[in-house]
């Protein structure tokens, strides 16, 4: 009988261990990466819409940009000489 109280104690503590390093696991290597893959994606996309709206500005064409109920046209000033 107190071996098998033992038996499960162990098994109890070892479960609990377990589950510890699997959170500390996940908190110092598994989430930094994936935070880091999304700023780094997040990065690319504003990376590709500041050059987006260079280019279209680039061509001597006013480029509208909205935010929310606001609209702004953006004009390139060299195209106005």
């Amino acid at each position: 009988m107190k071996e098998n109280k033992t038996r499960v104690l162990v098994f109890s503590l070892i479960a609990v261990i377990v589950v510890l390093l699997g959170f500390v696991l996940y908190i110092s290597v598994i989430k930094p990466s994936f935070t880091g893959y999304a700023v780094g994606l997040r990065n690319e996309g504003l990376q590709f819409a500041v050059t987006s709206i260079m280019q279209q500005a680039s061509q001597c064409q006013p480029v509208p940009l909205t935010s929310g109920e606001t609209t702004m046209n953006l004009v390139w000033t060299d195209c106005l000489q």
